[in-house]
């Protein structure tokens, strides 16, 4: 399965994006800010390709997408959130989007989720951000 972010929104503390599978708009993404620089808990990933597994999250108590080998990154997951306070390098997903928030966290993730975890049983997951 492939899947790709466009980062579209550059705005003060966060970085807003369109999220598709195998070229199929799925949702909206938050990020943090784009950053030269990266600072602890606030920076999005580098932009790349990068492999995703789904295993168990011991914060999130769940299983989650994780993303494999992001330089300088660890623990890099999509999971369901709403602004930057959400996340901390990680992908956020949602259904409608506004300037620095997402909305239907929660129902954009498990739809997008029930994707991943059946392609994972079958095949490799990747994820370009661009």
């Amino acid at each position: 399965m492939e899947i790709r972010v466009e980062r579209t929104d550059f705005l003060e503390n966060s970085t807003i994006g369109k999220l598709y599978v195998d070229d199929q708009f799925e949702c909206y993404t938050l990020e943090d800010k784009v950053r030269p620089v990266k600072i602890r808990g606030k920076t999005a990933i580098p932009a790349g390709r990068y492999e995703i597994i789904i295993n168990h999250s011991q914060r999130f108590g769940r299983l989650l997408p994780l993303f494999l080998n992001v330089p300088n990154f660890e623990g890099v997951r999509i999971h369901p959130g709403n602004t930057a306070a959400d996340t901390e390098g990680c992908i956020l997903v949602g259904q409608t989007k506004d300037a620095g928030f997402i909305g239907q966290s929660r129902l954009a993730f498990e739809q997008l989720f029930t994707k991943l975890k059946a392609a994972s049983e079958t095949e490799k997951i990747f994820i370009e951000i661009a």
